[in-house]
């Protein structure tokens, strides 16, 4: 995933970073099965995607940005190390993916561990398609 934000980033400048993934249970912990937590530090990047929600009905619920937990992630061997402490893990998995997309660049990260799957059909339930679709047409026409 890194290499992937690193691409997008740094070889097809994206203007804006939007990702995607079921990093950790702990966003479920958190929020539940039926809405996914979402990390940015960029406001107007959360508006877009909270409106996106708002017209979808893919449930996002905005999550902190803490910074001081950027600590947990330091390693004595290698550059960063992807796994904070047992507390905060969500905010510790955004933190870490932020760190290989530029500052300045809005990203935001999605964990939709929760929402992702369908408990009651045992199947997975396409949740985002409509979030992301709705987001780039939304961009697209501002």
């Amino acid at each position: 995933m890194a290499d992937a934000l690193v691409y997008v980033d740094k070889e097809l400048n994206c203007e804006e970073i939007v990702e995607l993934s079921t990093l950790t249970g702990a966003c479920m912990v958190a929020l539940g099965g039926g809405m996914a937590g979402l990390w940015t530090k960029n406001d107007e990047l959360a508006s877009k995607l909270l409106e996106a929600s708002a017209t979808t009905g893919e449930k996002i619920w905005r999550m902190p940005m803490e910074q001081e937990y950027n600590e947990a992630l330091k390693s004595k061997i290698a550059d960063i190390k992807n796994l904070g402490s047992r507390f905060g893990g969500a905010i510790h998995a955004a933190l870490f993916l932020q760190h290989f997309v530029e500052d300045e660049k809005p990203f935001a990260h999605i964990d939709m561990a929760g929402p992702v799957w369908n408990f009651k059909t045992g199947q997975a339930s396409g949740w985002g398609a409509k979030l992301v679709t709705e987001w780039v047409c939304q961009s697209k026409s501002k």
